[in-house]
């Protein structure tokens, strides 16, 4: 469960309670898709300081399955992580990866109705049927700590009644998420029991962002998570769609900001409230080899954050700038890369394809990240 330490204006600093331990917020989650962080072993994301990740219930449930996982004593030991998990209820994978079905096999199969979503597995053309009780048991199979409910992600653009149909089938399967999960886990102590979700839709309508969030509330859960922000809408949208929704969030509960985002979208985020994220974005810019930096004054020093992307910058190492640059990454880092090497050697090792290369700069990025987090968490009293 949720608790609020402090409040700095609108930004809060807590701590999560979760059956694998306390995770404090805000938090940023690596993502571990498919049970693995992409390059890195769980012990070195501990080190950095994290002490939650994401992984992906469509993913885990076409493969191994989520069967397999539960017979290997769940998804912790079979990925060898002992820290909390949020997994996300597949639900976008299944709208997002159909056009690739459709590609290969001629036919996207993503059928919607109120029992739930039929589709087609974009790797080898099965059909599968995805409920929102459903979705739920994969999850208690694997045996996340915290669990998303099943909900319909409209894309950007829409017409307001796409996205009035898709907030209101997000609410009916919310409340059948919601039934299921209490069923399942009414005999569970509660240190034993995984939090369970609910998803805010709406896409860039102001008043069915607002409907979605009284919905979702009402039925009562855990945790809230804001969706469909990270679906091709304007940046701008953001700032907007926060401030609709937040204030109908509880006090007492996470608010949770799926998919995004870039350093500057966190800080704009945790200042208007919101306490956990998620994305893809330093580890896979690192691999490409696009590493996050601290901007700096004239004295050296870090520049203040905001909501504007001064604070930080990035650069592409493969630059041929880089070839003879023997400097540190970046000199207020403590990561593995700029403790022990220079610009010229990560260069070469992208240069030659050394696979080492993007395992440096993720841990580089994902550093990065945390040390971001860390100072967002500093309360007036430090």
């Amino acid at each position: 469960m949720f608790s609020l330490l402090e409040s700095q204006n609108k930004k809060r600093i807590g701590k999560i309670q979760t059956k694998s331990g306390v995770v404090a917020t805000p938090f940023f989650m690596p993502v571990a898709t498919k049970g693995a962080l992409k390059h890195l072993d769980g012990e070195e994301i501990k080190k950095i300081g994290y002490e939650l990740v994401l992984s992906n219930t469509y993913h885990l449930w076409l493969r191994p399955g989520d069967e397999l996982i539960k017979q290997s004593g769940g998804l912790h030991k079979f990925m060898n992580w002992d820290g909390s998990i949020l997994t996300d209820s597949g639900g976008f994978q299944v709208f997002s990866l159909g056009a690739r079905a459709t590609e290969r096999f001629g036919v996207c199969g993503v059928e919607l109705s109120s029992n739930g979503v039929h589709f087609v597995d974009p790797i080898n053309g099965k059909k599968h049927f995805l409920s929102p009780e459903k979705a739920v048991q994969i999850q208690l199979n694997i045996g996340t700590d915290i669990i998303m409910c099943l909900d319909v992600c409209p894309p950007y653009p829409c017409s307001k009644r796409e996205a009035q149909e898709s907030l209101e089938l997000t609410t009916v399967w919310a409340k059948r998420c919601k039934k299921y999960f209490d069923k399942k886990t009414k005999d569970l102590k509660t240190e034993e029991k995984p939090l369970l979700f609910g998803i805010v839709q709406g896409s860039t309508f102001e008043d069915l962002r607002k409907e979605s969030a009284k919905q979702i509330v009402d039925i009562g859960f855990d945790g809230y998570a804001i969706g469909g922000v990270a679906v091709g809408e304007p940046r701008e949208k953001l700032g907007e769609i926060l401030k609709w929704i937040l204030p109908f969030l509880p006090e007492n509960k996470p608010r949770y900001l799926m998919g995004l985002g870039k350093p500057e979208e966190i800080v704009a985020s945790v200042t208007e409230g919101v306490d956990m994220f998620d994305c893809v974005i330093p580890s896979r810019e690192g691999r490409h080899g696009r590493l996050f930096c601290w901007s700096e004054d004239s004295k050296g020093e870090i520049i203040e954050l905001s909501d504007k992307p001064d604070f930080y910058k990035t650069i592409n190492i493969g630059n041929s700038k880089f070839k003879k640059d023997f400097k540190v990454v970046d000199s207020h880092c403590s990561c593995p890369l700029c403790k022990n090497y220079s610009r010229a050697y990560i260069r070469h090792l992208f240069a030659v394809n050394e696979p080492f290369a993007g395992r440096l700069a993720s841990l580089h990025n994902l550093t990065f990240y945390f040390d971001l987090i860390k100072k967002l968490r500093k309360t007036k009293k430090q």
